[in-house]
């Protein structure tokens, strides 16, 4: 049997989405919770146990970057003691997770050299696509199909319910960050076209940037989303107040309507199949409550921002 490790949260959710874990032997500091109770972290990284602000944290990995600074670091003797067959990682994004390059110096001098697989999806059929690749690469490509088709099923019956009841797109915004704001980029808009809405800020199939402030004014959105990369609802709510002080805030029509939620990140910025499942789930909800209902077992993946308010 292959020894896998995984230097990607969403392709270690993917694996025991899919049933695989059996074969996975090393997992990130920042992968799911069942993964780091079961599984040892080789990937670790220099800002673990800090709480930085959201433009604390930008600031940082802005100036990490620009100075060829690594945040991440490998624990070159477990990984030997593991000796993988093979290790997923990802080019997509080497601010917030460790890449490719940077994992090929680290297993450099193994004397086993595992095979690098980089998962780095940019649209929503890519992220379907990288569950066949996972899957694949551990010589279990059917579970992958069995995986797909569920969830499939599950966006069919979306688009079916929004069209018989001949639902008219929402005007909408999704936030990847809040200081400075981030619009929304890769497989985030595709989701919300599934759920429903058009974000017109948004990036499709492209990377996240920064957004001024007067241009979502202008913009208007009928629903707004806050999912922060990496950040829980508990935590998007502690800087909250940052776009609540902004001009124009109270007049915005999601404010005005009671249409802002605040939503955990994994259904959005990590990029495992059926966590982005649970988010169109979630934003159809949120989109068209008259038509669709977010599922019982989602309901603690999101908060309406009105009911925080009340409770200060």
């Amino acid at each position: 049997m292959l020894k896998v490790c995984s230097f990607m949260p969403a392709v270690t959710q993917m694996i025991y989405d899919m049933g695989l874990d059996n074969q996975l032997y090393g997992v990130t500091f920042e992968c799911p919770e069942q993964a780091l109770k079961e599984k040892k972290p080789i990937v670790r990284c220099i800002l673990e146990g800090k709480h930085l602000s959201s433009k604390e944290i930008d600031t940082l990995f802005s100036a990490s970057k620009h100075q060829g600074k690594d945040l991440y670091y490998v624990d070159e003797g477990l990984l030997e003691e593991i000796s993988p067959d093979v290790i997923f990682t990802q080019d997509m994004c080497d601010i917030c997770q460790i890449d490719t390059a940077c994992t090929a110096a680290a297993v450099a001098n193994l004397e086993k050299q595992p095979i690098l697989i980089s998962i780095s999806p940019q649209s929503l059929e890519d992220v379907f696509q990288s569950a066949i690749t996972i899957a694949k690469a551990m010589d279990r490509e059917e579970v992958a199909y069995s995986y797909l088709a569920k969830l499939n099923n599950r966006i069919d019956s979306i688009i079916d319910r929004l069209r018989a009841s001949k639902a008219l797109p929402k005007r909408v915004m999704l936030m990847e960050w809040l200081d400075p704001i981030f619009n929304c980029g890769h497989w985030i808009p595709h989701q919300i076209a599934y759920a429903g809405g058009v974000d017109m800020l948004s990036n499709p199939s492209g990377e996240s940037i920064v957004t001024r402030w007067d241009k979502i004014v202008k913009y208007d959105p009928e629903v707004l989303v806050i999912a922060p990369c990496g950040f829980t609802i508990e935590r998007t709510i502690e800087e909250m107040h940052l776009l609540m002080k902004k001009e124009g805030w109270n007049e915005l029509k999601a404010v005005k309507e009671d249409a802002v939620y605040i939503a955990d990140f994994d259904m959005f910025t990590q990029s495992s199949a059926n966590t982005l499942v649970n988010g169109i789930e979630v934003l159809a909800g949120l989109f068209h409550p008259e038509i669709i209902e977010v599922p019982k077992r989602l309901a603690n993946k999101y908060r309406h921002f009105s009911n925080y308010m009340m409770v200060q």
